[in-house]
């Protein structure tokens, strides 16, 4: 076997490694805020009532962060959950630069690495 041939068995290797903390901090990020949205956390109803939503849609929010959550974690439907992730963020970003005037920098940085994950888990026939 040359070199060559080894260097690229460990260059994969790193990339599923890197790939895989990727999802699971995403994982711990994104569950942590869709489980405090599930048991409303007064902190998240406070943001949900601020925004204007209604009381049932941070349960409609929260649900969609923890599914989006096992599907990224799920290797065949990783892309799905990112895509989830995605979508929350930008929710997440509308809402903070309307109603609730907050910090933008958990937003771009969650978001960006949603992106990423979404990137390195597209399925093969979407490339």
């Amino acid at each position: 076997m040359s070199d060559d041939a080894n260097t690229g068995g460990g260059s994969s290797r790193l990339a599923t490694i890197l790939t895989w903390v990727l999802k699971l901090a995403l994982a711990a990020a994104f569950g942590m805020a869709g489980f405090a949205k599930l048991t409303s956390s007064p902190e998240m109803v406070e943001h949900f009532n601020v925004i204007g939503l209604g009381p049932y849609f941070i349960y409609v929010t929260g649900g969609i962060e923890v599914a989006s959550v096992i599907l990224l974690l799920l290797p065949p439907t990783a892309f799905l959950g990112a895509l989830g992730l995605v979508g929350i963020s930008l929710g997440a970003f509308i809402a903070q630069v309307g109603p609730l005037h907050g910090d933008l920098i958990h937003v771009y940085v969650l978001g960006g690495l949603a992106l990423i994950a979404a990137w390195v888990t597209t399925p093969q026939f979407l490339r």
